[in-house]
């Protein structure tokens, strides 16, 4: 098993803002001896890249579920 970096768009970040598009969600590692801090909490695309390149990561996409699809609030 490899280590993983889950990320996905942000969703705040309005077309032509030159700001960070991702969060990472989550990373799961392979081993007792894989160990990832993450500082920042947004990210571009191009750093994500080559953070995974340096300790050897895969990273996923996670795609954003439809507003259709989302499920509702339980009522009390």
């Amino acid at each position: 098993m490899t280590t993983k970096i889950y990320v996905r768009g942000r969703t705040k970040v309005g077309s032509g803002v030159r700001q960070p598009m991702f969060r990472v969600v989550a990373v799961t590692r392979a081993g007792d001896e894989a160990h990832l801090k993450i500082e920042g909490t947004h990210f571009r695309k191009t750093e994500l890249e080559q953070i995974a390149k340096d300790v050897g990561a895969e990273l996923v996409y996670l795609h954003a579920v439809p507003e259709e699809e989302r499920g509702t609030m339980k009522e009390e």
